[in-house]
C-alpha cells in the first residue's frame, strides 16, 4: 500500500524527472505536469499543462487570472514538437525566432537565416523551402 508520504516523494521525484525530459517525452505524459493556477510563482524554463496543452515559462513571473498560458505569450510558449508549426509574430527578444528555426506561413514553409527574428516570413529574415 502506499502512504500519503510514499506519494508525496512519488510526485516530487516525478516533477524533478520532468524537467529533465525532452518535449517529445514531456508531451507523451503531460499528466505529469502540475496545472497552471492562478497566483502561483513560476520559474523560467519550468514546464505546465493549461486546458490539455502543455507550456513552457518564458521568464519567472507569479500568475494572475488574466494572464493564462494561451493568452500571455510573452509568459509562455506552447511546447511542441512539429518540424513546421505555424509562424506567430514575436513580442520581442524573448520568444524570437532564432537561425534555423523552421515555421509554416502563406502555406509555405520557412527556415530563419538569422537570430533574434521578429519579421514576418516573406517580408525579411527567411528562406522559403
Amino acid at each position: 500500500m502506499i502512504t500519503k508520504e510514499k506519494a508525496r516523494k512519488l510526485r516530487k521525484f516525478l516533477e524533478q524527472m520532468s524537467v529533465n525530459a525532452t518535449d517529445e517525452e514531456a508531451l507523451g505524459n503531460i499528466l505529469a505536469f502540475p496545472k497552471w493556477e492562478v497566483g502561483k510563482e513560476y520559474v523560467k524554463d519550468e514546464r505546465i499543462r493549461y486546458e490539455n496543452v502543455l507550456y513552457k515559462v518564458l521568464q519567472s513571473h507569479t500568475s494572475q487570472a488574466d494572464w493564462t498560458p494561451d493568452v500571455a505569450v510573452s509568459l509562455y510558449v506552447r511546447v511542441s514538437i512539429e518540424e513546421f508549426p505555424d509562424w506567430v509574430q514575436p513580442q520581442g527578444a524573448h520568444d524570437a525566432y532564432n537561425k534555423g528555426d523552421k515555421v509554416t506561413h502563406l502555406e509555405k514553409h520557412w527556415v530563419s537565416d538569422v537570430d533574434n527574428n521578429v519579421w514576418e516570413p516573406s517580408v525579411y529574415g527567411w528562406s522559403e523551402l
